[in-house]
């Protein structure tokens, strides 16, 4: 609009009911604009918070079992794991052995196995992030969800939903053929069933 006393720039605000927000007050003139500075504020606040989700770091949660745990346990750890790594929080795997139950060490890398094997089977594509080990009587892994792995999951999933727009449909007059029952005469008459009458006159009487 070009450069505006203050007075008449003000006024030119009140008229179309906005602020007037000066934007670069380091310039000569200053610049400024004419906007509802309420709504302004509120998407600046709005943009703040959707970057604080996209940006929220990943936390360690710990899913923890024994090697004497039932299947219904395992059922019910293994849900509780897929939730975690759905909100996109890193996941510990843990085995707490006691006793004698150190000695087989085995027992515990089956049980780690198990879960993480239902979680790929619940669509849960695990990045590995700290392999299997011991740390006293605790064995241990750390894993996350692959996000890239999971997106091509989501496409593929996508992909097969949609309809399937290929197949052949059939011609219209074998569709019509198909729907009245009629089948298609070889001598040309076109699968007519009429059937000619002999006239009487033209029948022979046997006379001479």
């Amino acid at each position: 609009m070009g450069i505006l006393a203050t007075v008449q720039a003000l006024a030119q605000a009140q008229e179309r009911g906005l602020d007037l927000v000066e934007v670069a007050p380091g310039a000569s003139p200053p610049v400024v604009r004419f906007l509802d500075y309420g709504k302004f504020k509120y998407e600046q606040a709005k943009r703040r918070n959707e970057g604080r989700k996209r940006q929220k770091n990943a936390v360690l949660r710990e899913v923890t079992m024994k090697p004497k745990i039932g299947q219904h346990d395992i059922d019910f750890k293994t849900r509780t794991a897929q939730k975690l790594l759905e909100e996109g929080d890193k996941l510990k795997i843990t085995v707490m052995f006691r006793g004698r139950e150190i000695t087989h060490p085995e027992i515990g890398r089956g049980l780690i196995g198990r879960v993480m094997q239902a979680l790929e089977e619940r669509g849960i594509p695990l990045l590995v992030e700290k392999p299997i080990g011991m740390e006293g009587r605790f064995m241990s892994v750390i894993v996350a969800e692959d996000k890239v792995k999971a997106a091509a999951l989501e496409r593929e999933r996508a992909r097969a939903e949609e309809p399937d727009t290929s197949a052949p449909r059939p011609a219209p007059a074998a569709a019509e053929a198909a729907t009245d029952g009629s089948i298609p005469s070889d001598n040309g008459a076109a699968g007519s069933d009429e059937v000619a009458e002999a006239s009487p006159d033209a029948v022979g009487s046997g006379s001479p």
